[in-house]
């Protein structure tokens, strides 16, 4: 069986590429509903909130970009509430650079052969982890970042420590597992957050704003009753069944942990005041539309698991796997249907503004 890492920075999490039939690409249709149902929302916070400052170059950051098409949508909806914005100030003109941003071993090539035709700004790649510094102080404008802060910058070690209580042995997630594991997951989601929101706040000028929409849990929810952690605690079983027909070993899966984590309204607002940098200026809870299995089969939602886990699994386990796993996991999900559309989730989408006397 071929071996890889298990510990990834957020933006080293391998997605399949844009060539593959499962590729993020053409299984994102729920994260483009997310942004479509921001839209309006992003609009208003530029139009009443945005501190528009001298200087000929307007910078703009899409943190988690992928390979697209989804970061042209959320792109496109921002660049145009901008220049709306400068229209009706009468600046002068500002040339708008857009900063796609995401790992080394991200498809730009597929993302820049697709950029649209009819943009209006100038486009560039920024490579780096959104949890590090990927820009000059006081440089960024606006950062968007949507369904990206869910993928943890590693496994908590804990996790896949044989000694300690917190190991996750026999699943491949955090959800359905001891309160030990459930711990540690939820400490490294804070920890992560806070190296997010530092990084920004030396990189957003005064005044300028940063979107995060992100999948969420209601309030008091347990995390094994969320719909996303449903979908990924029946793919742990699945690795399960195929360690009893032989097909891998019992010791890969228990050495094998998928780095997300389902975070709540009240666990982000706790990790911004803890930071202190940023002012909430909206947090809202997206309508019930934006459900990952709203208007999916078991099938379709299988597929969408595959195109964001597929490149994680193959580092591990390699590629013979992959189509029997998926397999049994579709069938899984028809079988557990009824049991998924009881489950809870939610889409938080939260606007902050860089705070000026800092």
């Amino acid at each position: 069986m071929a071996s890889g890492r298990t510990n990834f920075s957020s933006h080293e999490f391998p997605m399949a590429s844009g060539a593959s039939p499962f590729s993020y690409r053409t299984n994102s249709a729920y994260q483009r509903r997310v942004v479509r149902a921001t839209k309006q929302l992003m609009h208003a916070v530029v139009m009443e909130k945005l501190q528009v400052e001298n200087g000929s170059i307007f910078q703009i950051t899409d943190m988690g970009c992928s390979i697209g098409p989804n970061t042209f949508i959320s792109v496109k909806n921002i660049v145009e509430s901008v220049e709306l914005k400068f229209k009706l100030m009468n600046t002068q003109k500002k040339h708008i650079q857009v900063l796609f941003n995401d790992h080394a071993y991200n498809d730009f090539n597929t993302l820049f052969a697709s950029l649209p035709s009819d943009k209006s700004y100038y486009a560039h790649a920024a490579i780096g982890s959104f949890y590090d510094r990927v820009f000059p102080d006081k440089s960024i404008h606006i950062v968007n970042c949507s369904y990206g802060l869910h993928f943890l910058s590693r496994v908590p070690n804990n996790v896949e420590n044989r000694e300690s209580v917190a190991w996750n042995k026999g699943k491949v997630y955090y959800s359905h597992s001891k309160e030990e594991v459930i711990s540690e997951y939820s400490k490294q989601y804070e920890k992560d957050m806070e190296c997010f929101l530092n990084a920004r706040a030396q990189e957003v000028v005064p005044g300028g704003l940063v979107f995060i929409t992100v999948p969420a849990r209601p309030n008091g929810t347990p995390h094994s009753k969320v719909i996303y952690n449903m979908l990924a605690d029946i793919l742990g079983s699945c690795f399960l069944h195929l360690v009893k027909q032989g097909d891998i070993e019992e010791e890969e899966v228990d050495s094998f942990n998928i780095p997300v984590y389902i975070t709540s309204p009240i666990e982000v607002e706790e990790a911004i005041k803890r930071n202190g940098s940023f002012s909430i200026e909206k947090l809202e809870i997206l309508s019930k539309e934006t459900s990952p299995i709203n208007g999916l089969t078991a099938k379709d939602a299988s597929v969408h698991i595959r195109a964001i886990t597929e490149g994680l699994i193959e580092e591990k386990f390699g590629t013979k796997i992959l189509d029997k796993l998926f397999e049994l996991h579709a069938q899984k999900l028809e079988d557990a249907y009824l049991d998924l559309i009881s489950g809870e989730a939610i889409s938080l989408f939260i606007a902050l503004k860089r705070k000026k006397n800092l």
